[in-house]
């Protein structure tokens, strides 16, 4: 499977600024439940990261909806940062700690 198989969702500004109006809907909504802000905004993912997980999981539905093998998720990330190249540095500290939690 090459990266020509999976084209472009959108553009990478479109993306980000879906993901930024994601994470600004679960900031508000958690912060709405009395959270403080302080305590979780560690455990939530940038909006490069948001972006990333929303392109990973367009390619497992395009797969059939299949749990991905470490072999093949890590293979699906390094197609997301080729055709994405301003994702790579998002994408590779994901392997990385991917490959920390597995290992």
């Amino acid at each position: 499977m090459t990266s020509d198989d999976h084209p472009r969702r959108a553009s990478l500004e479109v993306l980000r600024a879906e993901a930024a109006d994601e994470l600004a809907t679960v900031v508000h909504e958690r912060a709405r439940g009395g959270e403080d802000p302080w305590d979780f905004m560690s455990e939530i993912p940038t909006v490069d990261e948001l972006v990333v997980w929303m392109l990973r999981a367009d390619r497992i539905a395009a797969d059939g909806g299949r749990r991905p093998t470490p072999a093949m998720n890590y293979r699906m990330l390094r197609q997301i940062a080729l055709s994405y190249p301003d994702l790579t540095p998002t994408v590779w500290s994901m392997i990385g700690r991917l490959e920390r939690t597995a290992g």
